[in-house]
Parts: structure tokens; C-alpha cells; sequence
């Protein structure tokens, strides 16, 4: 049976879908909203006593815009106290470069619009261009330093001169609202940095338990294990993220973190090297008993590694054990030649096959390595090491094009905006550029904005619903404070349960965003019917352009996304084959599990065999990278001899030449195998004929993925057919040829 079969596409059918695996966390309609769980019934309490509070503080000292404190419990609101904590940290760090943004473009263009607009949107682009090359809530800190400013000046464009008292107004809103959901959220917490430790070892645990059932599968050679490799490298990116709110809520820590990140990078190796230990059992022979022997006790320790894996006392003992296995595989791959393993083989096998078992061992001790790291940091992660100064950070996709992208888009609704206001001299114009810029800059650093604007639209029309009846019908009859707080709660709550919820977190965050500035609460008026429609139309309309904007200007094209995923990619495939650049692992495999996972979020809930057929192509060039890295090391190791030298450096040339078809890269890569078969056996040096059983073993990987994923590694045209994933060839088939061709 083919192992990897189930990842080859036909040809008859084009345009079938395969649907994904993902399913909804609430299966019932409104189920959210009828019987929520624990976690989000405590969410939607937390955040509403804080958003409340903030409300009520804001009132209490007479600030002129008091519903900016409770948007910023909203804004900050995130399921997690780590989250919280560090988009709140950000959210302070980003308003207070707005504010000083905000005072130097004011003074620069005093009185003059035709410069304050343009310099506006300059800024705003500036702001969402840069925050695209950023990760988590560091992104956001650069987008609301965009429209923070912009806020900033809206409001302090009919008084200029007042422009820093707004500044430390609007910074004295964003401080409030974030202290007041720190605060509940401490009487909410309990033993957060116990939870936090604990968090962390559970992830890496849960990790290191999928990567261990996936190689079970690989070399039990169950069809379904690429397919379940593949899915892997998103989980491995959440985990990766959700580490970094962890270690916030830890609060003074060693580098537990990083050690966890480490750990997470030898999962994504360990997947990488299954997807080729995956290509050899396809191609090599592996009927050698002694094989089977070593293959059967490595699945023993596989199957058994999760009850293991959770006794802390017993780590050393599997580091121990997995330090044993790989000895072993290394003793099989370069015996001595008064081995007993070679003379009490039963079975007599070919020279070829000899070797072809040897190169199987070497990939299987290569396997256990990887995972003995992976253990051995994920030991490290689980307590503080005293004098510990390990560092490591995950390296990710960076794309100009979407920066830029972004970066306009934010540029162009700012002047479209103000030009409607300056044709217009609409009362509310300035509000609505400000709102405008505010929508801009919340999804101006996601990777789909039009599909989460329309969230963001469907949530704005249900806050001015709301709005609506608080103003008209509830909130007249409000006299003090404590019926104010009896009308709002429970439209707080219903927010707080829709957050918690993934399917409606996009739209209950405009939600609770613009419900208060849409009632806008104060101490001494309430709104009328004109202030009312007149605020809210320009809301609406603010978020109807932003709309409009992503969806027209630039819009997201996942077609053309994949083409520069795909070229990046393979631009920096040939660099890792130049012998002028050193490789880094970590950044090859941080790099491409960000694309990787990519991929599959774009694809939506059903992949097409376009989008199937590209997340193959990513593994395997994932995969041939790696192998290309490991032969750089091999070569400078210095144990090769000059004759096997010249035959892999001449492989690594044509690899970093070759821009188009493959090849010739691959005819070089098998050339190259069959020498170094012929002086694997001549070799009497134990470390040397080491070193010539890895080169092969990397060797019929690369050869193999420039084989069949020529079309995908052909950067001079779109990759726009599958025709090059055709079924594997069976080990007889590849033993024959290889006979012939010799």
C-alpha cells in the first residue's frame, strides 16, 4: 500500500472539494447565548462589572468623552489573562505614540487641510504598513498609534490650541479603561502563574503526543498519516502564540518560554523528517529483519510514549531510553565489520538493500534525535533553570506586497473621507474620517479584511439597534447611576457571551466597540433624536467605506497570495543551497509553518485541488530545505572524502541555479546517490562511512521532491496544474531502474 497515495491528486475531476475537519465549538443555533460554558458565562461577568466600572468612573470625574472607558474594556477584553494583559500593554504603548504623533502633525499644519488630511493618511498608512510585519498584539500597538492620532486630531481640528489637553484627555480614557479590567480580572484570577506553568506544560505535552501518534503511523505506513501531518503545523503555530500570553501571565520568569518555542521547532523538524522518512520506505527496501526488529521496538516506545510522557519523574528515563534508540540505529546504519549484525542476518540480501536498510536506520536515529530534543526542551520549559540565558524566536512570513497593500488601503479612506467632508462640510465629517480610521487600522493588519469588515458591519448594525432602544426608550428613564447600570448590564453581558464565542467574536467586538460611543452616556444631557442620527449615520457610513475600501482597493486575493507565498519560498530554497549563505534551520522551518499555515486558513472550510495540491508542494519544499540544510552541515563536517564532496556540491549548484524545470537538479541528485553508493562500502573509517549513509539518506529525499514537485518548484510560472503529482513509484520499480541506469 502507497503511503502516500492519499496526498496524490487526479486528474478527472478538477474541481472536487475536500472538506476540512474544522467544526464550530456550538453546534446548536444561539446555543452561545442559552447554555454558555463556564469559561465564557465568567468572561461575559468579567468584562461587563469592568466595562461598567470604567463607565462609572469616567462619570464620576467629569471627562468629556466618559464612553471611551468602557470601548477600551471591550478593546482589550480576550479569553485568556494573558491576552488581556499583553494587548492591554500594547494598547497603552500604541496610544501614547499617537498622542505625540498627534501633536507634531497638528502643529506642522496649522490652519491648512489640503496638509493636515494628507498628512493624516500618511500616517495611518505608515502605521498599517509597518504593523504588518509584526506578530500578535505588537501589530495592534502600531495601528491604534495610527488612528489614535487621528482621533486625536479630528477632535482638535475646530480648537487647535487645545490640542495637547485632548491628547492627555483621550490617553486618560485608554489608562482607565485598561486599569479597570486589569482589576476585575485580579479578583477573577486565581493562581494564574501556577495555571500559566501549567498551561505551557500541557501544550508542549499535547504537541509532542500528535507528533509521536503521527511518525506511530508513518512507519506503521497508514495511509492517513501525511494528511495528519500536515494538519499539525497550524496547531503548532496557535500553540506557539498562546506560549507568549502564557509566559505574561506567569509574570517574573525565567526562559521557560523559549525553551517551549525550541521544543515547538523540534516538533515541526520532527513532522518535516516524517514526511521523508515517509518518501524512503516508499523508495528504499526495508524487508531486512533486522529493520523490522528496531521498527517494531520504536513503535513499542511510540505507543507508550503518552502514559510516559506524563510522569515528570520519568523524563530522564525516556531521554535515556530515546538516547539508546538512536545508538542503536547508528550502530545499524555503519556496523563494524565484525559486527554480529551482519553475520547472523537470516536473510541474505543485495549490497543495494544492505544499504538501502542502512539509510532507513540512519532516518529512524535521526528521528529519535530530533524527538530527544524536543523532550529535552520541553523538560527545560516545565521549571526555571537557575543562570539560564537560552533565548529563541520564531521567525515568520514577512510579505512587502501586503504591507504595501495595507498601508494604502488605510491612505486612501483617510482622503476619501476627508474629501466627502471638505466637498460637503458635513457637521459630523469630522467624526466620521475618525471613525473611518479607526475601522481601517482594527483589520488593516488582518490577513482577510473584507471578510472581517463584514463581521464588523454586522456587528455595528446590531449596536445602533441596541443603541437605539437604550436612548429612546431606557436610558430617559435612568435618574441614577444604578439604574443606568441596571439598563446597560444585561446588553454588556450578551456581548461578553458573544466574544467568548468564535463564530460571533468578529461581530460582538464592533459590538461592544461602538455601543458606547453610540449612546454616549453623560452626566448632564442625554442624546436627542438629531445628535443621535446625526453621530450614528456618520458611524455607519464610516464603517460602510471602510467596507468598501478593502473590498474594492487592493482587495485580498488568496490566488495571488499563494504566488508569492510559493516565490518567497523558493527564493530562499535556492539560498539555502548556496554555499555563500549559512542556513539556519530554525528560520527555514519558523518561516514556512507560518506559510504553511496560512495556506490552510485562507482555504477556508473547503479545499479545492488547486489549494490541496499547494499544500503539498509547501511540505515538500518544507522538507527538501531541511534536507538541503543537513547536507550543508554534512559538508562542513570535513569527514566526506573529496570524491563524495564534489558529487553533493554539484547537486547543491544545480539547485540554486535552477529556476525553472528541476530536472537536471534531480538527474545530479541521483547521480550523486549512486557514487556514494559505490563508496559506502570502500570506506573503512567508522565516522566517514557514517557520513556517506546520511549523505545518501538526505540525497533520495532531495531527489525524489525535485522529481515530483518539478511544476511547484518552477518559479517562472504560476503553479497552476497538478500534473506533477503522480503516485510514487514502488521500491521495485525505483530498485530496477536504479540497476539500469548503473
Amino acid at each position: 500500500m502507497s503511503l502516500l497515495s492519499d496526498i496524490r491528486l487526479p486528474f478527472s475531476k478538477p474541481k472536487t472539494i475536500l472538506k476540512n475537519d474544522n467544526s464550530a465549538p456550538f453546534t446548536l443555533p444561539f446555543q452561545w447565548l442559552i447554555a454558555p460554558p463556564a469559561s465564557a458565562l465568567s468572561f461575559a461577568i468579567r468584562n461587563t462589572i469592568a466595562a461598567l466600572l470604567a463607565l462609572l468612573i469616567a462619570l464620576w470625574m467629569e471627562l468629556d468623552s466618559p464612553a471611551w472607558a468602557a470601548m477600551t474594556v471591550w478593546a482589550v477584553a480576550q479569553p485568556t489573562r494573558g491576552e488581556s494583559q499583553s494587548k492591554a500593554k500594547w494598547r497603552i504603548i500604541g496610544t501614547i505614540f499617537g498622542a505625540i504623533a498627534s501633536l507634531f502633525i497638528m502643529s506642522a499644519s496649522p490652519q491648512a487641510p489640503w496638509l493636515f488630511f494628507p498628512m493624516i493618511a500618511i500616517w495611518i498608512g505608515l502605521c498599517s504598513g509597518f504593523a504588518t510585519f509584526f506578530s500578535n498584539f505588537r501589530a495592534y500597538a502600531l495601528v491604534l498609534a495610527g488612528y489614535t492620532c487621528s482621533i486625536i486630531c479630528m477632535d482638535a481640528a475646530s480648537d487647535p490650541n487645545h490640542i495637547f489637553f485632548i491628547a492627555v484627555s483621550r490617553t486618560t480614557y485608554i489608562t482607565l479603561g485598561v486599569l479597570c479590567e486589569a482589576f476585575v480580572a485580579l479578583i477573577f484570577a486565581a493562581s494564574q502563574e501556577r495555571h500559566a506553568r501549567e498551561q505551557i506544560r500541557q501544550k508542549i505535552q499535547s504537541a509532542l503526543i500528535l507528533v509521536t501518534q503521527t511518525l506511530s503511523s508513518i512507519l506503521g505506513e497508514d495511509r492517513g498519516a501525511i494528511n495528519a501531518a500536515r494538519r499539525q503545523f497550524g496547531t503548532l503555530l496557535q500553540i506557539n502564540d498562546q506560549i507568549e500570553f502564557a509566559e505574561v501571565e506567569m509574570g517574573p520568569h525565567g526562559h521557560e518560554g523559549d525553551h517551549a518555542r525550541a521544543a515547538l521547532a523540534s516538533v515541526s523538524a520532527l513532522l518535516s523528517r516524517g514526511f521523508g522518512m515517509a518518501m524512503r520506505l516508499q523508495l528504499l527496501h526495508h524487508e531486512h529483519e533486522d529493520f523490522s526488529l528496531a521498527a517494531d521496538e520504536i513503535l513499542l516506545f511510540l505507543k507508550d510514549f503518552p502514559r510516559r510522557l506524563a510522569d515528570q519523574s520519568a523524563l530522564h528515563d525516556l531521554l535515556a531510553e530515546l538516547q539508546h534508540l538512536r545508538d542503536v540505529c547508528h550502530q545499524y546504519a555503519a556496523p563494524h565489520e565484525d559486527n554480529s549484525i551482519i553475520k547472523t542476518a537470516k536473510t541474505p540480501l543485495r549490497d543495494d538493500a544492505t544499504l538501502d536498510e542502512r539509510v532507513l536506520f540512519i532516518s529512524l536515529g535521526d528521528l529519535m534525535g530530533d524527538l530527544e530534543r524536543a523532550i529535552a526542551e520541553y523538560e527545560a520549559s516545565t521549571h526555571a533553570i537557575p543562570g539560564d540565558h537560552f533565548h529563541f524566536r520564531r521567525e515568520t512570513h514577512l510579505d512587502p506586497r501586503e504591507a504595501v497593500s495595507n498601508g494604502l488601503r488605510g491612505a486612501i479612506a483617510v482622503l476619501i473621507t476627508a474629501f466627502i467632508y471638505e466637498v460637503t462640510a458635513w457637521p459630523n465629517g469630522l467624526g466620521f474620517i475618525a471613525i473611518t480610521t479607526l475601522v481601517c487600522g482594527l483589520f488593516a493588519t488582518t490577513e482577510n479584511p473584507a471578510l472581517g469588515s463584514m463581521k464588523f458591519f454586522k456587528g455595528a448594525l446590531a449596536a445602533l439597534a441596541v443603541a437605539w432602544v437604550l436612548t429612546f426608550i431606557l436610558i430617559p428613564r435612568a435618574t441614577t447611576s444604578e439604574i443606568l447600570i441596571l439598563f446597560l448590564a444585561p446588553t454588556m453581558f450578551v456581548c461578553g457571551l458573544a466574544k467568548a464565542n468564535p463564530a460571533t467574536s468578529g461581530g460582538a467586538g464592533a459590538y461592544g466597540l461602538l455601543l458606547p460611543a453610540m449612546i454616549n452616556p453623560q452626566n448632564h444631557h442625554i442624546l436627542d433624536e438629531v445628535a443621535f442620527y446625526n453621530n450614528n449615520t456618520g458611524t455607519m457610513m464610516a464603517v460602510i467605506i471602510s467596507v468598501l475600501v478593502f473590498r474594492t482597493i487592493l482587495p485580498f486575493n488568496p490566488s495571488d497570495e499563494r504566488l508569492r507565498l510559493r516565490l518567497t519560498m523558493l527564493s530562499e530554497l535556492r539560498n539555502l543551497a548556496s554555499l555563500s549563505h549559512s542556513p539556519s534551520r530554525d528560520s527555514w522551518i519558523g518561516r514556512n509553518t507560518d506559510r504553511f499555515a496560512r495556506l490552510i486558513r485562507h482555504a477556508g472550510p473547503t479545499h479545492t485541488v488547486l489549494v490541496e495540491a499547494y499544500i503539498i508542494g509547501t511540505l515538500t519544499t518544507l522538507t527538501l530545505g531541511l534536507n538541503i540544510i543537513r547536507l550543508r552541515t554534512l559538508l562542513e563536517r570535513e569527514f566526506l572524502p573529496e570524491s563524495a564532496r564534489r558529487p553533493i556540491q554539484l547537486t547543491l549548484h544545480y539547485i540554486e541555479h535552477s529556476t525553472q524545470r528541476h530536472d537536471k537538479a534531480a538527474r545530479i541528485a541521483e547521480t550523486a546517490v549512486r557514487r556514494l553508493r559505490v563508496l559506502t562500502p570502500q570506506e573503512t573509517d567508522f565516522a566517514t562511512r557514517l557520513d556517506l549513509t546520511r549523505a545518501i539518506t538526505y540525497l533520495v529525499v532531495v531527489a525524489h521532491s525535485l522529481r515530483t514537485a518539478r511544476d511547484f518548484l518552477d518559479s517562472t510560472q504560476p503553479f497552476m496544474e497538478e500534473k506533477s503529482y503522480r503516485p510514487l513509484a514502488q521500491p521495485s520499480d525505483v530498485s530496477s531502474r536504479s540497476n539500469r541506469e548503473e
